[in-house]
């Protein structure tokens, strides 16, 4: 009896998973956080002392198992789920905390520093940008592809990635002009939503969406994407192209918070992102943040996917584009260098010769390896109904 009361009091104090526990004398009693899922039967007293519960309960009890003391009821899954399930993750910060300190002290400059990078005129980027007026790595697929057929070929891949099906919800953080969710709702028939800080882009996004006659199937939010209410939006899929590396280094977490929150459970994620290839993870560029992204910030990969598991965000698979954004530098540099006389005299000639330099130091920063530019796609939580493997993204058939 002394032994029966003292592993009852030991099962008391798991707090996980639930499971039903039959004991030697055919008395049962459930255990856990949740209702069971399986039941743990003795099927004769156990043969440890009271002094062998300090050891953790899995380990006693798959012990007494190996032994033929123990045998198990129910799937096996949600045994081995239930015996390896994690304590709640301890964030080494407070969320709530640092989202006030941003808004007290970076929310105002948030804004005026993308304002300051993309509402420099559409002048300006039409100069240089392809038809899509996508501002990010495009994808070659082949040699000679034009600008025009690279960026739409990345759109396509980046979508590929998320597996989308008709009817899902897909919301684009950092939608740009639009390009994206346009192009998702039109061939994957899913309700495609984008958020922007931009204005130019948000009036842009809304004009293109009307025009292609998808009002109702693609929106797009002018607001700060950590406003977006997770109780009113949830998706089933997310993308981030180009936005990650306006977040800040010590927001990073805020940023995979709200995705998280924001994600449905087996939900994906696909985040393509410049990335900092310094070792040491330094500061952005100085000269970068003073003249071109003004608050910028490029991280590293290791602080990177460091941060993903805190926030129950699971890796399925990451793919640099380095050499594919080196070339896309070359394309633009080339057209804004081509159109450069032709620009409104509002754009100076010191302007035009710090976008230069910027277009084309950028170009050699990804050819030489100081820069890399990569696509995760991520899951929320397991996710085991996607394909087994990931050659469907890249079969064109």
């Amino acid at each position: 009896m002394f032994k029966k009361e003292a592993l009852n009091m030991a099962l008391q104090l798991w707090k996980k998973g639930g499971f039903t526990v039959r004991f030697w004398d055919d008395t049962e009693k459930n255990y856990g956080s949740t209702p069971p899922k399986f039941k743990v039967i003795f099927k004769q007293e156990p043969t440890f002392s009271p002094s062998d519960l300090k050891e953790d309960l899995d380990v006693l009890i798959g012990s007494a198992y190996v032994d033929g003391i123990v045998d198990f009821e129910g799937n096996l899954d949600d045994i081995v789920a239930t015996a390896f399930q994690k304590d709640p993750v301890k964030l080494p910060y407070h969320l709530g905390a640092l989202r006030q300190k941003m808004i007290e002290e970076e929310e105002k400059r948030e804004k005026s520093n993308i304002h300051a990078h993309y509402d420099l005129g559409n002048d300006l980027f039409d100069s240089f940008l392809d038809a899509t007026k996508t501002y990010s790595c495009a994808y070659f697929k082949h040699e000679d592809d034009s600008l025009y057929e690279a960026q739409m070929n990345k759109i396509d891949l980046s979508l590929r990635k998320l597996f989308l099906k008709p009817g899902e919800t897909l919301l684009d953080i950092g939608c740009g002009w639009g390009e994206l969710i346009i192009y998702a709702a039109k061939k994957y028939g899913v309700h495609a939503y984008g958020i922007t800080l931009s204005e130019d882009q948000y009036k842009t996004a809304k004009e293109r969406i009307h025009k292609e006659g998808l009002d109702g199937k693609a929106e797009v939010i002018l607001e700060n994407y950590l406003d977006l209410d997770s109780d009113a939006y949830q998706f089933d899929k997310i993308v981030s192209i180009g936005m990650f590396e306006h977040v800040g280094k010590k927001y990073l977490p805020l940023y995979f918070n709200k995705v998280a929150s924001l994600l449905k459970p087996g939900g994906l994620f696909m985040l393509h992102s410049i990335l900092n290839m310094d070792p040491q993870e330094k500061q952005t560029n100085n000269w970068m943040t003073k003249y071109i992204f003004p608050g910028g910030y490029v991280p590293g990969i290791r602080e990177t996917v460091s941060t993903f598991p805190l926030f129950g965000l699971r890796l399925i698979a990451f793919e640099s584009l380095r050499r594919h954004y080196a070339k896309t530098l070359h394309c633009w540099a080339e057209a804004f260098n081509a159109h450069k006389d032709s620009l409104p005299p509002v754009y100076d000639e010191k302007f035009k010769r710090l976008w230069d330099i910027y277009l084309r130091g950028c170009e050699s920063g990804f050819r030489t390896g100081v820069l890399d530019v990569g696509q995760f796609i991520l899951s929320k939580g397991v996710n085991n109904d996607l394909p087994m493997t990931l050659e469907s993204i890249y079969n064109d058939k």
